[in-house]
C-alpha cells in the first residue's frame, strides 16, 4: 500500500477559513432566512476596475485569430508585465530590481507555500504569532515541525508574538534562526512596520545570513508616506530577502488569480557543505518545472493596471475599501470596543468584548447579528481574545454590519 505523508495528520482541525464555512453554513442551514453579513475571509466584492476587463477584452479578441493566438507563455511571465512591475513597483521608488528578478504567478498564497520547495528541511523557521494560516500549515505539511502542543503551537517553529503590549510589533529573536516570515501591512492585525523596524529586520537577517519572506500583498493600502511599501526600500534587503506581491486585494484578482514574487539576484544560501549558491536559479527552476505560467489575458488584464486609467482606479478601489475600514473603526469604537488596525491596512483587529474567547465571540456575534468575522485564535495562540473583520464588501453591508455589532454587544 502506498504511504502518505504523515505530516499532514499533524495539522490541527480544519484549515481555518473552511471551519469557518462549516460553522456559517451549519448556521444559515438552521436559520434560512438569516440575511448573514461576511466580514470574514478577505475576498473583494467590488467588480474589476474599467481599465482591466477592457485590456482583458482585447487580449481575449486577440486569442481569436491565429496571427495573435497566444499559447504556452514564458513560465516567469511575459515581459510587458514583468517589466511594467519592475518600472512602476520598484524603480519608481528608487528600488533597483530587475525584470529577470520578478516572477509572476496565480497567487501570493500559493508562493508563500511553495517558496518551501528551495529550502532545506533543516532550516529554523520564525513566524509572527497571530500568522497567516498558510505560513505555518505548509512547513508543517513539509516537514519542518514537530507535533502541535495544546496551544496550537507546533513544536519547531518559533514564535514571535504580536499583541497590543508590543504594538503588534515582534521582537528580534534571541537566538539565530534561518527563515522569517513577515508581512506588512499585517494580516491579521493590520498594523505596519516602520522604516527603522524593517531596518532592524535586515540587519538581524545580514548579521545572521537569514532569509526574510516578506508578503506585502496589502502595500497598496498604506496610507502614511513614511510606511515602506517594500522591504528593498531597506539598504541590504536585496542579500536578504525575498518579496511576494499579488494583484488581489487592489485590483481585485481574488478570482482572476495574478500576482508576483520578487527573488533578487543578490540572494544567497549554502549547501549541507557550506557552499554559497544564489537563490534566484533555484526558484526559476522550480517556477519552470512545476508552474505552466498565468494566461495571457490575465497578465494583460494586470499590466493595465499600471496605465495611467488602471492607477486612478485602482486608487478609487483602495479609496473605498479604506472607507469601509474607517467605517468599521469608529462604528466599533463608539460601541466600546478596543480596535486596531483599519488605517494602512483593510483589516479590523479587535479586542474581544468581557473576556469572551475567539470563537465563542464568532458564535455570539453570528447567532445575535447574523454577522461573521474570524476568530482571532484562528491565527495563531497570540490571537486569542482578539477578532478579525474585513473591510472587503458593499457600503451598504458595512454599514449595515456596523449597526448589527452595535445591537448584538449592547
Amino acid at each position: 500500500m502506498a504511504r502518505i505523508n504523515e505530516n499532514y495528520l499533524k495539522l490541527k482541525a480544519g484549515y481555518l477559513f473552511p471551519e469557518i464555512a462549516r460553522r456559517v453554513n451549519g448556521f444559515v442551514e438552521s436559520n434560512p432566512d438569516a440575511a448573514v453579513i461576511k466580514l470574514g475571509i478577505g475576498d473583494v466584492t467590488e467588480p474589476l476596475p474599467p481599465a482591466i476587463v477592457e485590456a482583458m477584452h482585447a487580449a481575449v479578441d486577440e486569442m481569436a485569430s491565429r496571427d495573435s493566438f497566444h499559447g504556452y507563455g514564458p513560465e516567469q511571465g511575459y515581459a510587458f508585465l514583468r517589466d511594467a512591475i519592475a518600472e512602476n513597483d520598484y524603480k519608481g521608488r528608487g528600488i533597483n530590481i530587475g525584470a529577470d528578478e520578478i516572477f509572476v504567478s496565480d497567487g501570493s498564497k500559493c508562493d508563500t507555500g511553495n517558496i518551501l520547495d528551495i529550502f532545506g528541511s533543516d532550516n529554523t523557521v520564525a513566524v509572527q504569532d497571530p500568522v497567516y494560516p498558510v505560513y505555518v500549515d505548509t512547513n508543517v505539511m513539509a516537514g519542518h515541525t514537530g507535533p502541535a502542543g495544546d496551544d496550537g503551537r507546533y513544536e519547531g517553529l518559533v514564535y514571535m508574538p504580536c499583541t497590543a503590549e508590543n504594538d503588534f510589533t515582534p521582537a528580534i529573536p534571541e537566538q539565530k534562526v534561518d527563515l522569517i516570515y513577515l508581512c506588512y501591512p499585517n494580516n491579521p492585525t493590520g498594523a505596519v512596520a516602520s522604516r527603522e523596524t524593517l531596518k532592524s529586520w535586515v540587519d538581524y537577517a545580514l548579521a545572521n545570513e537569514s532569509i526574510i519572506f516578506f508578503d506585502a500583498a496589502y502595500e497598496a493600502f498604506i496610507t502614511d508616506e513614511s510606511i515602506p511599501h517594500s522591504i528593498y526600500e531597506i539598504e541590504g534587503a536585496e542579500k536578504c530577502a525575498i518579496e511576494f506581491r499579488s494583484f488581489s486585494k487592489n485590483a481585485g484578482f481574488t478570482g482572476t488569480r495574478c500576482a508576483f514574487t520578487v527573488v533578487p539576484k543578490a540572494l544567497e544560501g549554502k549547501t549541507a557543505s557550506g557552499e554559497t549558491k544564489p537563490i534566484q536559479p533555484l526558484w526559476n527552476r522550480r517556477h519552470s518545472t512545476k508552474f505552466n505560467g498565468v494566461s495571457y489575458i490575465v497578465q494583460k488584464g494586470a499590466a493595465a493596471a499600471y496605465s495611467a486609467a488602471g492607477r486612478e482606479q485602482i486608487g478609487e478601489l483602495v479609496r473605498f475599501y479604506l472607507e469601509n475600514a474607517r467605517l468599521l473603526r469608529e462604528g466599533l469604537e463608539k460601541a466600546g470596543i478596543t480596535v486596531y488596525g483599519g488605517v494602512n491596512a483593510p483589516y479590523i483587529w479587535l479586542k474581544t468584548p468581557g473576556g469572551l474567547k475567539s470563537w465563542d465571540f464568532f458564535d455570539t456575534l453570528l447567532q445575535k447579528g447574523h454577522l461573521v468575522g474570524t476568530p482571532g485564535s484562528g491565527f495563531g495562540a497570540a490571537g486569542e481574545g482578539y477578532f478579525r473583520l474585513s473591510a472587503f464588501n458593499s457600503r451598504a453591508n458595512v454599514e449595515e454590519a456596523v449597526e448589527r455589532f452595535q445591537k448584538a454587544i449592547g
